[in-house]
């Protein structure tokens, strides 16, 4: 591969977005940031939005970024978190801002639904984890609130395939970041009709599906003069941040799980089938896209949430740390004096993340932490047991003998969560790329343009261009 050839990937998280290029040459990809911005959920009255317009405008800052390399952008792709969406009119309007995911209008709504198809049924029917937030669960509570936006839209389009279509005018469902909704059937890939029942709307308000590497469109001209660009395709990449960063994994065989670590952690393994039965709906696993036709079959679990928001208290109270700080604060306590359950339920939007956390330790008995060291050794520790916990878990229903786990984005930078993991887990663990969705996002551009021809050839690719380290569990 000589020819040089650029990209521009927009990877948006649920606490901020970047703006990325990316030059592919000699069999190599390297990264270069633009641009980086907050990404805020707005409050208003009692209802969680994100401002879709304010992450417009951001978008349009990384294309004048780009233009401002005085190079040729190939194509364009965008990633974001997964089941939240937009309403969209008949005249292509948007409908007010999107619900954000951790607004608590669904708390409830998933028990209320399963009265009118079974749970258990609509697990058979999807294969996705049970989530209160998840996108099915999010209509039902819409409707149930006899929202104006439900009543009056033609379509929904994903948060991903919302900003392509204001970029391009062209509205498309793409198959990865639809996968995260509870409407979707993996096994025949298509919207399941039946579901939409209790909600009042026809299945029509989603759009045919979209397999990632297809062009949506090119960049609308008013957006390219308003930037200062020159056209260039926007491409369909795998829409869902952890489509694209499971892309990433350099694997050389399927004998992985992997950890995608950030706010959230994302544990599972790639599977070319989905896994639906007894075992996985008891143990709650759920199933979404991936590319090349691959399932994800993972558990959600929360991450780097708990010390984000801990970070974000004690900011305001005035005392700030960097990550190298926090982990040399870590490092400087006895490990295991607490330990906490992520996923419990206190623990998804308090009002103070180090009060629910004392909260929590207090009513099981266990010592509450004092100092900022003892609050986040008590979330790697915990954190590091949950992964164990889902680890076996996944083992049990496995079609293969998992023999290493692979951890990409922010959190394979933390040497010492690593470590504790290999610890908790008894494999290895192999860290790397940080930059795994950004990463993915582009090879699927570069896919998409027929410049790779597979994941396999991706993935080599990208082993070329990363340096991964790898941790060994220790006898404690």
């Amino acid at each position: 591969m000589n020819n040089i050839h650029h990209f521009l990937a927009f990877d948006l998280g649920a606490t901020s977005g970047r703006s990325i290029l990316a030059t592919l040459q000699d069999d190599k990809v390297i990264l270069k940031e633009l641009t980086r911005f907050p990404n805020k959920i707005v409050r208003v009255g009692d209802r969680y939005h994100w401002n879709i317009y304010a992450l417009f405008e951001e978008l349009k800052n990384g294309l004048r970024a780009a233009g401002n390399e005085n190079i040729k952008i190939d194509s364009i792709g965008i990633d974001t978190w997964g089941v939240d969406f937009v309403y969209v009119a008949d005249d292509g309007t948007f409908l007010g801002l999107p619900r954000a995911y951790r607004d608590p209008y669904t708390n409830g709504a998933p028990e209320e639904y399963f009265e009118k198809i079974p749970r258990k049924e609509v697990y058979d029917l999807t294969g996705i984890q049970i989530m209160n937030f998840n996108s099915l669960f999010q209509l039902y509570a819409a409707s149930k609130e006899s929202s104006s936006a439900l009543k009056a839209a033609k379509n929904i389009l994903f948060m991903p395939d919302a900003l392509s279509y204001m970029l391009t005018g062209k509205k498309v469902c793409e198959y990865t970041i639809a996968s995260t909704s509870q409407i979707l059937n993996p096994r025949t890939k298509q919207f399941e009709s039946k579901l939409f029942e209790p909600v009042g709307v026809s299945s029509s308000i989603v759009l045919p599906l979209t397999m990632p590497g297809q062009i949506i469109g090119d960049i609308l001209e008013s957006v390219r003069s308003e930037c200062g660009i020159e056209s260039a395709p926007v491409i369909a990449v795998a829409g869902h941040d952890t489509a694209s960063a499971i892309a990433a994994i350099p694997a050389e065989n399927e004998n992985f799980a992997y950890l995608s670590s950030g706010t959230w952690s994302l544990m599972g393994i790639e599977v070319k089938e989905p896994i639906i039965s007894e075992q996985s709906f008891n143990l709650n696993f759920t199933n979404e896209g991936g590319i090349e036709g691959t399932t994800r079959f993972l558990k959600n679990i929360t991450g780097m949430w708990l010390l984000e928001q801990c970070r974000k208290e004690w900011e305001s109270q005035g005392k700030s740390y960097t990550y190298d700080e926090i982990v040399r604060m870590s490092d400087s306590v006895e490990g295991f004096q607490s330990i906490i359950d992520p996923d419990y339920p206190g623990f998804a939007n308090p009002a103070s993340m180090p009060a629910a956390i004392a909260g929590y330790c207090a009513e099981n008995n266990q010592k509450v932490p004092e100092t900022h060291a003892e609050y986040i050794r008590c979330i790697f520790d915990s954190l590091a047991s949950k992964y164990k916990y889902v680890l076996d878990s996944l083992q049990q229903v496995a079609p293969f003998k998992i023999d290493r786990l692979h951890v990409i984005g922010g959190g394979s930078q933390n040497r010492l969560l690593n470590q504790l993991i290999a610890n908790s887990i008894g494999l290895p663990v192999i860290a790397g790329p940080s930059e795994a969705t950004a990463i993915g996002n582009v090879m699927v551009q570069a896919k998409g343009l027929g410049i790779v021809k597979s994941l396999s050839e991706m993935r080599a690719i990208i082993g070329n261009s990363v340096s991964l380290e790898t941790f060994y569990p220790k006898v404690q």
